[in-house]
């Protein structure tokens, strides 16, 4: 009978099994762990064996479960849920979890070749129904400890993303609030130092609410809105657009596109975007004193926009490490380091490529890689745009 056999060979069939896990992990751990759910496995499946020889077979179920019913509230069910959740605080795969219980039902077939030891099809039914409920209510709580952890951390990313734009409004609208009661009051204009500040916090506001909107929009899957945008116009908008936070961040800004009848199709408000972050990254990182060179140009049937900083090299072991989200750049502490990771999906989203070189001791560029297409004819013939240096 299968439950006495399995009962003769218990400790075989628990080093089988842990040698298989030791194929897969040599780690401690994972020793642990399967040791603690296959040996509580295999005595309730004995159990359950035993009971159905009796006369009372159906008590059998209170063990194991029924089949393809709800197990969770049987002794084994409870002790695969708690497995399950073990595997789970220990950051396994669900393929672990599968494969514990797999370990053991070839263990099983392998020895009772080995020795010659027939199973009968109503014990083999059994052993199937007792694996299935096992699996099922493991993988059941392993996939509910994971939704919760991930649940709770995107909520925990969410609060700070609302938290970051909170305060960057806020910092912005007090700014606006205070320059237009100023003006209000007669003593200053529009024209001088208290009218910048306004317009310095406007233009801010409008940078966070498009890079949000960005985020939003890559988040909700909304379809890109392409159209073709005419290279030189584009650049000439980005120019003025960060012109002034260049000289507030104390460095010199040019934008140049070489070529004519430079185009593309994307979103522009995701280019810009992107642009945008790029751009104020740059402004942040580079030296004070020094040159942010943004330049747009044709390569092999594609446009390339570069955007070159000096800000002495990033000074990281992996570049792509920055595209990666909650990463921050070098020793940068205000933000979530969302930036470059929404920065890529805005690229991306444009069916484009972001990528990054470092030049130590110099700088950086980070070059944005779209495909080019033709312009109509009479669009053909603009010149090449130049800016004069912020």
């Amino acid at each position: 009978m299968l439950h006495i056999f399995l009962s003769n060979n218990q400790g075989a069939l628990e080093s089988r099994c842990l040698m298989k896990v030791a194929q897969r992990s040599e780690s401690d751990a994972d020793r642990a762990i399967s040791q603690y759910g296959i040996p509580m496995f295999l005595a309730q499946l004995i159990r359950t064996l035993e009971i159905e020889k009796t006369s009372r077979p159906m008590n059998s179920l209170l063990v194991s479960g029924p089949a393809r019913g709800q197990s969770e509230n049987s002794e084994l069910g409870k002790s695969a849920t708690k497995h399950g959740r073990e595997l789970s605080d220990h950051s396994y795969t669900i393929e672990q979890v599968v494969h514990d219980y797999g370990d053991l039902c070839q263990a099983i077939t392998d020895l009772a070749f080995e020795l010659d030891e027939p199973i009968e099809v109503d014990e083999f039914r059994t052993l199937n129904r007792c694996l299935d409920n096992a699996i099922a209510d493991a993988v059941n709580e392993f996939s509910r400890q994971r939704r919760l952890i991930n649940d709770d951390k995107v909520e925990q990313a969410m609060n700070q993303r609302l938290g970051s734009l909170v305060h960057e409004l806020r910092i912005h609208n007090n700014a606006a609030k205070y320059a237009v009661r100023a003006i209000k009051s007669g003593q200053v204009g529009f024209s001088g130092a208290t009218g910048h500040v306004l317009e310095r916090s406007l233009d801010g506001i409008e940078r966070i609410l498009s890079r949000s909107f960005a985020e939003v929009r890559l988040a909700a899957g909304l379809p890109e809105n392409h159209q073709l945008i005419v290279i030189s116009d584009f650049i000439a908008d980005v120019k003025i657009s960060f012109a002034f936070e260049a000289l507030s961040r104390k460095c010199n800004f040019s934008a140049v596109v070489v070529g004519i009848g430079l185009a593309v199709k994307a979103d522009r408000d995701l280019l810009f975007s992107a642009l945008g972050n790029l751009l104020q990254n740059a402004f942040k990182f580079t030296h004070h004193g020094s040159k942010v060179t943004l330049t747009a140009y044709a390569e092999a049937g594609n446009l390339l926009i570069d955007i070159q900083d000096h800000c002495g090299g990033l000074g990281i072991g992996n570049k792509e490490d920055l595209f990666l989200p909650f990463r921050r750049m070098r020793d940068e502490k205000s933000g979530l380091g969302l930036g470059l990771a929404i920065t890529r999906r805005s690229v991306e989203a444009n069916n484009g490529v972001l990528s990054v070189r470092d030049i130590p001791g110099s700088g950086c560029v980070f070059t944005i890689t779209l495909p080019l297409c033709a312009l109509p004819a009479q669009l053909a013939s603009r010149p090449s745009f130049r800016t004069e240096d912020a």
